[in-house]
């Protein structure tokens, strides 16, 4: 049976995220093409897991042909941590959660006031010691929430308190800081193309900032929320009183509070803002994968609300539905009504919760429930 969608298919494009807490978007990508191939056994079918930026892009990269290297770095408690970035040539692809992530904290523990970001500062120091002059940094999924503070002074430079000694880790901290000397930054910076790949377009501060926003899902309290956001704000003042006026606008710029705030610290140091999906499809080489397809598959573990404000699938169907390409959807749970999908760009979604009710055993098995979806998918779309 066929919904009439497509009846002579050459071939499919797979291009999805993670299922967060279940499946990488290359194990997606795997379950995919085996339940098509199940049903149309010599289908062809071309694989480019995706990512926005967040938790998931270096392995997006590296499954795109780049290579992938790993370095210690300083995690977001402080301890040591094994992270990696990808490089391919001169272009390094460099994702804060690696070193700085909320994946990182053992379970059920936060560290939503004195997280840091040093981490992350080592890793682009290291893409650049391994060649990078183009560098992507894919700022989500932090455990942190301090302004970039601790990456930047990772790259030299210096944040001290009234006694002019270094401020302790995390955000709380900076409410402390009483001066800021950025002229210690690696000078390679003034030569590299930094890219800041976000899929929010929060400012640093306010209603709307970081703190406000994301540190909920870090573990704040109400309190730490407003300890956060006061002590972001002094830090931009007392960063203002070092470069001038560029401090407060960067502060108040779309993606300033990407990934509690690193977005501003890269901002500071010469870094560009783009939305993460359309950033990292151009890197992957989602265009040319595109124009070789009939139809696209694309999804993440939940699509929703969220989905539709520069996650990943709404930027494939954006893309592909610009090419005159077929759009359909996998997710473990849906909570987009037709038209949205529609709106979207996406013909129709396949939830594992349509197979499997019950949301713990769906992201148990979503492996085979995964495949037995993609099995649909080829009987209504290919066969």
């Amino acid at each position: 049976m066929t919904n009439g969608a497509v009846t002579e298919v050459a071939r499919v494009l797979v291009a999805a995220d993670k299922f967060k807490g279940s499946l990488t978007a290359v194990q997606v990508a795997e379950r995919v093409t085996a339940g098509l191939r199940r049903v149309v056994p010599e289908l062809e079918v071309e694989t480019l897991p995706v990512a926005d930026g967040g938790d998931g892009t270096v392995a997006a990269a590296v499954a795109a042909g780049f290579e992938r290297h790993e370095v210690t770095v300083t995690g977001p408690l402080g301890e040591p941590v094994t992270a990696a970035f990808a490089l391919r040539g001169t272009t390094a692809v460099v994702e804060m959660a690696e070193a700085s992530g909320l994946q990182l904290l053992p379970a059920g523990v936060f560290a939503a006031l004195t997280a840091t970001t040093y981490g992350s500062g080592e890793l682009l120091r290291a893409a650049l010691d391994a060649g990078a002059t183009s560098i992507v940094f894919g700022v989500g999924g932090s455990a942190t929430t301090d302004g970039g503070a601790g990456m930047l002074a990772a790259l030299g430079a210096r944040f001290l308190d009234a006694d002019g000694k270094p401020v302790g880790p995390g955000g709380a901290a900076l409410a402390e800081l009483a001066s800021a000397d950025l002229s210690g930054v690696d000078p390679r910076f003034a030569e590299v193309d930094l890219v800041l790949a976000s899929d929010v377009d929060n400012p640093l501060t306010g209603p709307k900032g970081c703190a406000a926003v994301y540190g909920p899902q870090k573990g704040a309290s109400p309190e730490d929320v407003e300890t956060l956001d006061a002590a972001l704000a002094h830090y931009a003042r007392v960063l203002e009183k070092a470069i001038g006026s560029r401090a407060a606008e960067l502060a108040a710029s779309p993606g300033a509070g990407g990934a509690g705030g690193i977005g501003y610290g890269a901002l500071l140091i010469g870094a560009s803002f783009r939305p993460g999906i359309e950033l990292m499809l151009e890197v992957l080489g989602f265009a040319p994968a595109l124009e070789r397809a009939t139809l696209v598959i694309t999804g993440e573990g939940s699509l929703d609300e969220q989905t539709l404000h520069g996650k990943a699938p709404a930027g494939v169907a954006a893309a592909a539905r610009a090419a005159g390409k077929e759009v359909v959807a996998v997710c473990g749970r849906l909570a987009l009504a037709p038209a949205a999908l529609g709106s979207a760009g996406i013909r129709r979604a396949y939830p594992l919760t349509d197979l499997e009710p019950e949301p713990a055993k769906s992201m148990a098995n979503a492996g085979p429930l995964l495949e037995q979806v993609a099995e649909n998918i080829a009987r209504d779309f290919l066969a």
